[in-house]
């Protein structure tokens, strides 16, 4: 399955959730509710995922957390803002790069209509 095809499924499943429990809740309910569903759909997903950074001969292993990553391919950024700023889609972009993952998307629950809340972001390696 690509990218693309993995990220429809994300739009799908987000709206469903987006429209079940609305906007308001804390970003853990809105990331376990996406785990749940993505797994029923019988995809590969990983929550919490720690990405280390070497420098040097010194590795840190819990540098970065993404929040989702599914089928290895497609990185899941979740946020509950008033509105996304530069921070985050550099937050995701790094994480893009730091996998060689081509294509993330950050999903801000906090908006009103759910497709105004996701952002893609393409790392063009």
């Amino acid at each position: 399955m690509t990218e693309n095809e993995l990220s429809k499924i994300v739009f799908e499943i987000g709206l469903k959730i987006h429209k079940k429990l609305g906007a308001g809740l804390f970003e853990h309910v809105y990331e376990e509710c996406l785990f749940y569903e993505l797994t029923k759909a019988g995809l590969f997903v990983e929550k919490q995922k720690l990405l280390p950074i070497i420098y040097d001969e010194l590795k840190i292993e819990n540098a970065f957390r993404l929040d989702m990553i599914v089928e290895n391919k497609l990185i899941l950024e979740i946020k509950t803002v008033d509105y996304i700023n530069p921070t985050h889609k550099s937050q995701l972009l790094t994480y893009l790069k730091m996998t060689n993952c081509k294509l993330g998307l950050l999903i801000n629950f906090q908006s009103d209509l759910f497709k105004n809340g996701i952002t893609r972001i393409v790392n063009f390696i």
